[in-house]
């Protein structure tokens, strides 16, 4: 067998911990992680990209399952039917890409916003609304909306902005 890519489970808020125990053991791993403004700077400036998981590269046929099972910070690998889930380099190489186009603009999509921009709500309980955009909430992913109710009525609601897209014309 050769080696390939697995995804490993941290435990909750670890993956930085999990992160170094992998590299202690002479493994490869790969930990996508995000640059994020905060309004605290001595908060922390690296968010991961899948929060609670990492990706390790080995030849399991030598290494073991076990390794990673019994690992501190490690809660093991992702296995469907007690079988360890591949992640093909496509994949890895698609979330570097994303991840490196994120780091270069040093911008988020809905960064280029501006107040009363239309957007779509496309997931989560305002799933298909229409909405504006109001602005972005500081040092996170979040952003505030203003959604019209029933008689011209409208309220403010604060969602991720990954349930959002926008509509406006380009």
């Amino acid at each position: 067998m050769s080696e390939q890519w697995y995804v490993l489970r941290s435990k909750p808020h670890s993956e930085d911990a999990a992160y170094r125990q992998v590299q202690s053991q002479k493994i490869t791993a790969y930990y996508p992680c995000m640059k994020i403004r905060t309004v605290n700077p001595r908060a922390r400036q690296l968010r991961p990209y899948f929060p609670g998981y990492l990706f390790v590269h080995t030849d399991l046929a030598s290494t073991g399952i076990s390794v990673f099972q019994y690992m501190p910070y490690s809660g093991g690998l992702v296995c469907f039917d007690g079988i360890p889930a591949l992640v093909p380099d496509t994949v890895l190489t698609g979330i570097q890409k994303t991840l490196d186009e994120i780091t270069l603009s040093g911008r988020m999509w809905y960064d280029e916003l501006q107040h009363g921009d239309p957007v779509l709500i496309h997931s989560g309980p305002f799933r298909d609304y229409q909405a504006m955009f109001h602005s972005r909430v500081s040092g996170t992913d979040r952003v505030r909306l203003l959604l019209e109710m029933v008689r011209g009525n409208t309220i403010t609601v604060t969602l991720d902005a990954a349930h959002i897209e926008s509509t406006k014309r380009r």
